[in-house]
């Protein structure tokens, strides 16, 4: 019989010694796979954001569905003074998806998040969050994500449909979509993202905050594969957009195939596409088709556009 290791859990100071000097900027580079764990594409959109006198953590966004996220974590066991400040920080931003993240969710705090998924409606979700630290003998420690409390997906699912909100086109979409993402996500290591949204477009992070890739529906008869540009001023999303134009050859070279260049003067954003013509009242096999092409653009575009998008935003910020 094989000698097997045994796994350890350490103490999280041993990687973290303080939450707001150490844990925090940490997870906000990583929030990615604290996304991954939850089934969400997350994309940080601030660090310590105020709300009168209080600051959260981390606000973010669900690339997905476009719904705002705020995060706040401890490195130590939850208690009432954070739960109070996460509901004010829920209401203050007007978020759909509220996490805390915590060495340990006491029972009373994970009795009340579930109190919170089972009364709220079916567009606010509260999830919490074990962060562990893991070591197995002597090698490196690793961090690990668990969700102990999390919505429950089946009845907020059917309390949804009994309101009647989601329309045929948008099931449509959704239908569409969930396929998509599960290909993405199983086959490609693509995303972290789960459940598809009723809504005609699905972006997914690229690797910096503000320019995700898209799979949209346009309101022109064409289906769209899409990064979008919108770092937060003008200014800045032009002077990506013209750095990455100037290499408009190179990169449609490493492609294959041609882009539509939409600098948008007069719109704060920008946007590079591909397109094809495609609707969501499409046959099914001619959706197939069109699901297929998408996930190979979008595999495309992560490959050789995000590597650029990266070095264009480090060289205008140095």
């Amino acid at each position: 019989m094989k000698v097997l290791s045994k796994l350890k859990r350490l103490n999280l100071r041993e990687a973290w010694t303080k939450e707001a000097g150490d844990f925090t900027p940490w997870l906000a580079d990583n929030i990615e796979y604290l996304g991954a764990a939850l089934g969400m594409d997350l994309e940080l959109k601030a660090r310590e954001a105020s709300i009168g006198d209080f600051s959260l953590d981390l606000l973010a966004k669900d690339l997905g569905s476009g719904r705002t996220v705020v995060i706040e974590n401890q490195l130590t066991q939850t208690d009432h003074d954070h739960l109070g400040k996460l509901l004010t920080y829920a209401a203050g931003f007007g978020a759909s998806v509220v996490i805390w993240v915590a060495e340990t969710i006491r029972e009373e705090h994970r009795q009340a998040l579930e109190w919170l998924n089972q009364r709220t409606d079916t567009d606010t979700e509260f999830f919490g969050v074990v962060v562990e630290l893991l070591q197995i003998d002597d090698s490196k420690p690793a961090y690990n994500f668990k969700p102990v409390v999390f919505p429950n997906e089946w009845q907020k699912t059917k309390r949804s449909q009994t309101t009647g909100r989601v329309s045929t086109k948008g099931e449509a979409y959704r239908q569409y979509y969930q396929p998509l993402i599960d290909e993405l996500r199983e086959k490609h290591k693509f995303t972290g993202a789960r459940i598809a949204q009723p809504q005609s477009w699905y972006a997914f992070s690229a690797g910096t905050s503000g320019v995700p890739v898209s799979a949209v529906f346009a309101g022109d008869g064409t289906a769209r594969v899409e990064l979008y540009i919108d770092l937060g001023t003008v200014e800045a999303n032009k002077a990506l957009f013209d750095w990455l134009q100037n290499q408009k050859d190179s990169i449609e070279k490493q492609l294959g195939f041609s882009l539509q260049w939409e600098r948008l003067d007069g719109k704060r954003a920008s946007r590079i596409y591909v397109s094809r013509s495609g609707s969501i009242e499409s046959t099914a096999e001619e959706l197939e088709q069109l699901r297929k092409w998408q996930i190979e653009k979008l595999l495309h575009f992560k490959k050789i556009l995000a590597p650029l998008v990266k070095a264009g935003v480090k060289q205008a910020s140095a």
